[in-house]
């Protein structure tokens, strides 16, 4: 079995005693002590002779080349920040040069697309992961169509970005930008940014997320999950919210409430009968030690259940759309266009209609 980077260092750095282990572990990025944990806990056993082979691979890439500290910006900082102190540091650096992925998030969008379009779509979902899920959709707006869907599913199976992808990309915004570091990686929450992207763009993101499901079911309902959470619930108006509790035992009512903000469960009881609220927080207080899991089973049931009743109709329209389509707020128009015309300023004003 052929070991990996990440589970040599592991290997290596569990061989090494505590005082020569904690300043290599020091100099680690907590992204990079993140990967460490996570493949430490996955490792059982390791083929006889592994260590020794790890040990004779640092010894060769260490008479081959000298290491030296993660470079740029962000090393020079930390070690400012030791020195220094963090005030003074972030006084100092505050007109410091942007990263390459700083200049990538906060390209425009126009200029970001036009770089990008013809890039393979795993590069263009890296680029996207890095970006906030506003700017990001603004991008993906602006993609090909035939494009859309295949970087909206590259990008929801990501786990790791090598980060010089990233820089490269950068770089052709710019010529000024700093070297690129090593192949380190960049977490990437794949699944949640997806979903909050596809959130941003309402029912274009809606229609996306359908087309990704006729290639990936199950992806997309991972994406669609990821979308909504239990305290959402509160968009729902009064009526929205009655229809949706006389579906629902009581007894997953009250393990759904047991972690939910009191503003939540404010807004549930207003859907509630007097007596059927009354009994509800009685169940509640006397709801003794449960499993988080099982909470977050009963609140994720509701969720999919109010997401369902609002596909079937059940739920009224104006009360599910609050919950299902969360409109992007209107793109200023471009300074190169000329000003819209009274009839265009209201079309565009005028809301969407109902699901």
């Amino acid at each position: 079995m052929e070991l990996t980077g990440p589970q040599k260092a592991v290997l290596m750095l569990l061989s090494l005693d505590e005082a020569t282990a904690a300043p290599i572990t020091n100099e680690l990025d907590p992204d990079d002590l993140r990967k460490l944990q996570e493949v430490a806990s996955t490792m059982r056993a390791v083929p006889a002779g592994a260590l020794a082979q790890v040990y004779a691979e640092f010894l060769q890439r260490s008479q081959e080349a000298v290491a030296v500290p993660r470079g740029g910006v962000r090393y020079l900082r930390k070690i400012a920040t030791r020195a220094l102190g963090e005030a003074r540091a972030r006084e100092i650096f505050s007109g410091a040069p942007d990263t390459p992925l700083d200049r990538l998030a906060h390209a425009d969008p126009e200029s970001l697309c036009s770089v990008l379009e013809h890039e393979h779509p795993q590069l263009v979902a890296a680029v996207l992961s890095q970006l906030p899920p506003d700017r990001a959709a603004a991008v993906v707006e602006r993609l090909p169509h035939e494009l859309q869907a295949t970087v909206l599913e590259r990008l929801a199976t990501m786990t790791e970005v090598p980060r010089r992808l990233l820089e490269d990309v950068a770089v052709a915004l710019s010529q000024e930008l700093p070297e690129t570091e090593g192949e380190a990686a960049t977490r990437v929450d794949g699944i949640g940014h997806t979903a909050a992207l596809v959130r941003r763009l309402g029912k274009t993101g809606d229609a996306l997320l359908a087309r990704v499901g006729t290639s990936d079911g199950t992806l997309a309902a991972r994406i669609r999950k990821a979308m909504y959470t239990f305290e959402d619930l509160r968009m729902l108006d009064p009526r929205a919210m009655r229809a949706l509790l006389e579906t629902i035992p009581s007894d997953r009512l009250t393990l759904a409430l047991k972690t939910a903000s009191e503003e939540l469960k404010a807004h549930i009881f207003r859907g509630m009968s007097k007596r059927a609220a009354e009994r509800t927080r009685e169940d509640l207080e006397m709801l003794g030690a449960v499993r988080l899991a099982d909470v977050e089973a009963a609140q994720q049931e509701m969720v999919e259940q109010c997401l369902r009743l609002a596909a079937e109709g059940v739920i009224p329209a104006r009360g599910a759309e609050a919950l299902v389509y969360q409109r992007a707020a209107p793109r200023p128009r471009p300074a190169h266009l000329p000003p819209r015309t009274p009839r265009q300023a209201q079309r565009a004003a005028r809301p969407a209609p109902p699901p």
